[in-house]
């Protein structure tokens, strides 16, 4: 990923773990001594804010969108190395932000910070469309079931439509009796697999404490995953960087969040046979027709792009995916180059070096390189990289293709 500073985080489906990516992959980031901003690009739901327990007093990204305030006017420090840009809580004051502003404000940022990490509303709008254009890469995030991954795949032709690029995909909630390889979806989508986020409970309460994972509980497998992860797509960054086997962190104030940012229901695990007919396949050729007239605007901006993308995909697919779940993550820093204000609530980390017999941390402290351990341990409870399960086949012989034949096609016929 050499060159890329501006990752927009999306999906198309709601509650699969965006926020909680966004959060806790910058933290993971600003814990390996870069400097993370994590924007809340989800204008009419925001909630990033309560991720890392941050009461924005002053501006917001609305603000900076509606011309009335600078980039850095609406960035919060949260922790050492990390800082956050909300957005509004209010519909006046989505009413008034411009998106189309975002670029400029990104572009604000970008010259302040290391990373800049785009947290990407769900659904198909001019609001959620433009940030895939104006990222240099898009990280997608899906659940292995169908519908996430069904969404996951117009998110990829939206990202081509904005004139975007795909860093890869980040499956979340995996399970090892999943039934579903992980490579396997990376692989019908065209991406790279860059990282496979087990269940977890402990991101939950992390939610709750409005804590990032990576700190709340920095030596649970998801938030181990979510450090190799951050090492994956940041240059020079190892899994061991920050490596404290011993350092166990908890926060315990509640999560100021705004909106419905509750956890999503883990439910059961997809298997093949039990997502058989879930969804209908995808018209590809006739998305590909689509992709290409939208391609031939050559000479047009990011802007006109980005709604442009959201008419074609609206007149091809008849509808848009308007689910709008929240999902859980946790946050984090900023950098002294930008005069940035500092919230008086802003979430402060845990001494990850304390006494943990009672599983409570009493000192605090600020997130420094030694604060967020890169264990580079396996993450040996959730990891669901696994093959698919061929337990329920009749003759355990029959090579893929048959079991592909019999089930309706691989996660109910999608591709």
């Amino acid at each position: 990923m050499s060159g890329t500073t501006v990752y927009a985080v999306a999906s198309g489906k709601g509650g699969v773990g965006k926020t909680t990516t966004t959060v806790n992959l910058g933290t993971a980031l600003a814990g390996a001594g870069r400097r993370v901003a994590i924007v809340d690009a989800d204008l009419g739901m925001a909630n990033l804010a309560g991720f890392v327990s941050l009461s924005p007093d002053g501006p917001t990204l609305h603000d900076v969108l509606a011309d009335e305030a600078d980039a850095s006017e609406a960035t919060y420090e949260v922790a050492d190395g990390i800082a956050a840009v909300p957005s509004g809580t209010e519909l006046d004051e989505f009413a008034t932000a411009d998106a189309t502003g975002l670029a400029d404000a990104v572009d604000d940022l970008r010259g302040e910070f290391d990373y800049v990490l785009l947290d990407v509303g769900a659904g198909v709008s001019h609001e959620s469309v433009l940030p895939l254009g104006v990222a240099d890469e898009v990280v997608l995030v899906s659940t292995p079931e169908p519908a996430s991954v069904q969404d996951v795949r117009k998110t990829i032709d939206l990202v081509d439509r904005s004139g975007g690029d795909v860093a890869g995909l980040v499956v979340t909630r995996g399970r090892p009796d999943g039934g579903v390889s992980h490579d396997e979806i990376a692989s019908r989508l065209g991406v790279d697999l860059l990282g496979s986020i087990p269940e977890d409970p402990t991101v939950r309460d992390s939610v709750y404490a409005g804590t990032p994972l990576v700190v709340h509980e920095p030596e649970s497998s998801a938030a181990t995953a979510y450090r190799k992860l951050a090492a994956t797509l940041a240059d020079g960054v190892e899994p061991d960087a920050v490596a404290d086997d011993d350092a166990e962190a908890t926060e315990d104030s509640e999560a100021d969040r705004t909106g419905d940012d509750a956890p999503e229901n883990s439910g059961e695990p997809a298997t093949e046979s039990s997502v058989e007919d879930a969804i209908a396949g995808v018209d590809d050729e006739g998305d590909a027709d689509d992709a290409q007239d939208a391609d031939d605007d050559t000479g047009a901006s990011d802007a006109e792009r980005a709604e442009s993308a959201v008419v074609t995909q609206a007149e091809s697919d008849g509808a848009a995916d308007a689910a709008s779940e929240s999902e859980p993550e946790d946050g984090g820093a900023t950098d002294d180059a930008a005069p940035i204000e500092s919230d008086d609530d802003a979430v402060t980390i845990p001494d990850a070096e304390s006494d943990t017999d009672d599983g409570e941390s009493e000192d605090e402290i600020d997130l420094d390189d030694d604060a967020i351990p890169f264990s580079g341990d396996d993450a040996t409870d959730g990891d669901a990289e696994d093959d698919i399960d061929t337990a329920d086949s009749e003759d355990q012989g029959d090579d893929e293709a048959d079991e592909e034949e019999q089930s309706g096609g691989f996660l109910g016929g999608i591709f």
